[in-house]
C-alpha cells in the first residue's frame, strides 16, 4: 500500500470497498447522461513489481472500464513521489546515483508497458519529481535515454498515446511530465492517436 494509504489507515479491503462504490456511480453517471455528453469510465493502474501483473489483469477482468492509465510510482517496491526520503531508499537500492535509478524506473515502466500496453501511458517521467536535479535532460545520460527511447518505440508502435500532466508544474518543477526532450522525441514517432491527452 502507498504511505498515504497507510496514514489514513485504509485497509485493502476498505480501498476494494470505495474502489466498488466509484465504479458504480461512474457507470451510473454514464448511463444517465449519456444522450448528452460521451462520460469514459477509467482508472489508472500502478505497477509496482512484476507480480502486479495479475492482481491489475484481475481488476481489468472484473470490473468494465473504457480505458485505464498504466503509470508507475514504485521502484524496488518503493515510492519514488511521495518524498525525499522514500526517494533516496530507493535510490540507494538502484545504486546511489540518479541514473542508476532513472534507468531501473525506465525498466519497470518497460515491463509495464510489454505485459499491459495500456492506452494511455501516465506522467511518463515522474522519476524526476523527488531527484536532487529534477529539471535534469535524461539526454546526458546515454544508457538511460536509450530506454526511454525503447520505451516511446514501443508504445507508439501499439498505438498508445501520454498522458500531459501538469503536475509537475504545480509541485514545482519547470516542465510537466513529459519534460521538452522526451515530448520532441515523441513527436518523431507515429501513432494512432491524433494527439495526447492533457491533465
Amino acid at each position: 500500500m502507498h504511505p498515504s494509504q497507510i496514514e489514513t489507515e485504509y485497509s485493502e479491503k476498505i480501498l476494494h470497498e470505495i474502489f466498488t462504490k466509484y465504479h458504480i456511480e461512474a457507470l451510473r453517471l454514464q448511463k444517465a447522461y449519456s444522450s448528452s455528453v460521451k462520460i469514459l469510465v477509467g482508472m489508472e493502474i500502478d505497477w509496482i513489481r512484476p507480480s502486479s501483473g495479475a492482481f491489475i489483469a484481475r481488476l481489468l477482468s472484473d470490473f468494465h472500464f473504457d480505458l485505464f492509465i498504466g503509470s508507475v510510482h514504485h521502484v524496488h517496491g518503493i515510492p519514488i513521489d511521495y518524498n525525499t526520503d522514500l526517494y533516496e531508499k530507493a535510490l540507494d537500492t538502484s545504486g546511489g546515483s540518479n541514473e542508476d535509478l532513472f534507468g531501473d524506473y525506465f525498466d519497470l515502466q518497460y515491463d509495464m508497458l510489454t505485459a499491459l500496453k495500456p492506452p494511455i501511458v501516465g506522467h511518463f517521467d515522474l522519476i524526476r519529481l523527488k531527484s536532487n536535479d529534477p529539471d535534469t535532460e535524461f539526454v546526458k545520460f546515454e544508457g538511460v535515454w536509450k530506454k526511454i527511447q525503447r520505451n516511446l518505440s514501443f508504445i507508439a508502435n501499439y498505438g498508445g498515446i501520454l498522458e500531459l500532466n501538469s503536475a509537475a508544474l504545480r509541485k514545482g518543477l519547470k516542465e510537466p511530465y513529459p519534460n521538452a526532450e522526451i515530448s520532441k522525441a515523441r513527436q518523431h514517432r507515429p501513432t494512432n492517436e491524433a494527439a495526447e491527452i492533457l491533465t
